[in-house]
């Protein structure tokens, strides 16, 4: 019993820094690959990204929590923080 409480504490623990620490990566890096993808001005590109970001951080926290397992809810996170990395360092630096 004292193992299944240990095991589901550790599970909620790692979902929890899931959500803070990759959720605030998810956002961060999805700012900039829209600050410098969309197609505007880049004042408007900057304004429209920050706006999403919040959008964005609520989603990844939610998803933290909502799926079935924590390799998923981490897979879930990760993966689209690092595309995103990708995709702002291949489009380069806006100009």
């Amino acid at each position: 019993m004292s193992q299944l409480k240990n095991a589901t504490r550790l599970s909620v623990a790692s979902r929890a820094i899931a959500a803070v620490l990759g959720g605030y990566a998810l956002s961060a890096t999805a700012t900039a690959a829209l600050s410098v993808g969309l197609p505007m001005s880049r004042m408007d590109a900057v304004i429209t990204a920050s706006v999403l970001s919040f959008l964005i951080y609520s989603v990844a926290v939610i998803w933290a929590f909502a799926c079935a397992t924590t390799a998923r809810a981490w897979a879930g996170i990760a993966i689209p923080t690092l595309l995103c990395g990708a995709l702002v360092w291949l489009l380069g630096p806006a100009s």
